[in-house]
C-alpha cells in the first residue's frame, strides 16, 4: 500500500463494514483493500469454495477473519437478520457496500417478465434491501461513516444487449444521487461507485439463473459464447485496484467514485448530445425560480441540512 492510501487507511482503521458479493470479484478486492486498511469486515457470501478462498487469504495475511454471512440479497428477512447478526457481533457497523449484482445480458424487446424481476430485483432490489436493513444500525453508531452503491458505467452508457442492466444500474445511480443528500445530516457519507472493465468471472451470471426466474425471453446462450464473452475480462482492471478508489474516494467523501480512465470521450459525447437537445429559448421567470430554489436545496443538502418539501417553492 503507498504512502497515500496509508493516509487513507488510518481514518477507516478500526471501523466495521458490511459488504455484499464479497468473496469474489470486485466486492473481494474490496474486501481485501479494506482489510489492508485494518478495518473488521462482515462478508455477504453465496458459494462456500469461494467463501473458503477468501478466509485463506486473510489467513495467509495474518488478518482476522471476517464475520461470513450465506446472504441472497433479495431476501428481505434474510438481510434483516445479516445486519442483527454484524451488530450483535461487532456492537456497531460504520460502512455498508452494496455490491452483489448479476450481468445478464440479451435483447430488451424480448425480454420476459422473469428477466425483469430477476435482474432488477438483485442489481437494485439487492440495494434497497441492504439500505433498509443497515441504515438504522449506521446512523445510531458514531464516528466516520459512509454508504457506498456499486453501480457500473452501465448507468451512464447503455448499450443494445443491456437493457435492463442498464435500468438497473440507472436506479441505482439516481436512488444514490438522492440518498447523499438524505444522508448527509447524519454525518454519513454516500458515493456511488461505476466501474468499468474489471477482472471478474461477472459473465458466469447468466449460468447461475434461479429456477424460479427460468422463463427467459432471451434467445439461448452457449457456454461457448459465454466463455469467449468471459476473455473480454481478462482485460480488465484488477480488484483490488478498485478497491483502493473506493476506499479514497470514502475518505474524501466523493459522491461520485469512477475508477476507470478511459470512458473521457463517451462522457464528452453524452454532453454534447445533451447541451443539443436542450430548446434554444427563454424560460419563463416563474420557472427559473424554482429551478434556483431547487439548486440551493440540494447545496443546502450536502452541507448538512434537512430539505423539507417548502424549500422547493
Amino acid at each position: 500500500m503507498s504512502e497515500q492510501a496509508e493516509g487513507w487507511a488510518k481514518e477507516w482503521e478500526g471501523r466495521v463494514a458490511f459488504i455484499t458479493g464479497a468473496v469474489t470479484g470486485i466486492g473481494l478486492g474490496v474486501a481485501q483493500a479494506f482489510a489492508d486498511a485494518g478495518m473488521k469486515l462482515a462478508l455477504s457470501y453465496r458459494n462456500e469454495d469461494d467463501k473458503a478462498a477468501t478466509a485463506r487469504w486473510f489467513e495467509s495475511k495474518g488478518y482476522d477473519q471476517p464475520l461470513f454471512i450465506k446472504l441472497d440479497v433479495t431476501d428481505r428477512e434474510g438481510f434483516a437478520k445479516a445486519a442483527r447478526q454484524v451488530v450483535d457481533h461487532f456492537g456497531e457497523v460504520h460502512v455498508l457496500v452494496n455490491n452483489a449484482g448479476v450481468s445478464v445480458f440479451g435483447p430488451t424487446d424480448e425480454a420476459s417478465y422473469d428477466d425483469y424481476d430477476w435482474i432488477m430485483g438483485v442489481n437494485f432490489g439487492g440495494v434497497v434491501n441492504g439500505l433498509v436493513s443497515f441504515l438504522p444500525a449506521i446512523k445510531a453508531s458514531e464516528g466516520r461513516r459512509h454508504v457506498v452503491n456499486i453501480a457500473s458505467m452501465a448507468a451512464f452508457l447503455p448499450g443494445p444487449q443491456a437493457g435492463i442492466y442498464t435500468a438497473s444500474k440507472f436506479a441505482v445511480r439516481g436512488l444514490t444521487e438522492s440518498l447523499r443528500y438524505n444522508l448527509a445530516p447524519h454525518g454519513i457519507g454516500c458515493s456511488l461507485c461505476c466501474p468499468a472493465l474489471t477482472r471478474t468471472n461477472a459473465w458466469t451470471s447468466a449460468m447461475k439463473r434461479p429456477d424460479g426466474f427460468g422463463e427467459s425471453g432471451f434467445p439461448e446462450t452457449s457456454d461457448e459464447q459465454l466463455a469467449q464473452f468471459g476473455t473480454a475480462f481478462e482485460e480488465g482492471m484488477d480488484p483490488y485496484e478498485v478497491g483502493t478508489k473506493i476506499l479514497r474516494g470514502m475518505t474524501r467523501q466523493d459522491g461520485l467514485i469512477l475508477t476507470h480512465p478511459e470512458h473521457g470521450p463517451d462522457f464528452e459525447e453524452n454532453h454534447a448530445k445533451i447541451m443539443a437537445a436542450l430548446p434554444d429559448e427563454e424560460a419563463p421567470a416563474g420557472r427559473l425560480k424554482i429551478e434556483q430554489l431547487r439548486r440551493d436545496a440540494m447545496k443546502a443538502a450536502e452541507e448538512g441540512l434537512i430539505i423539507k418539501l417548502d424549500d422547493l417553492t
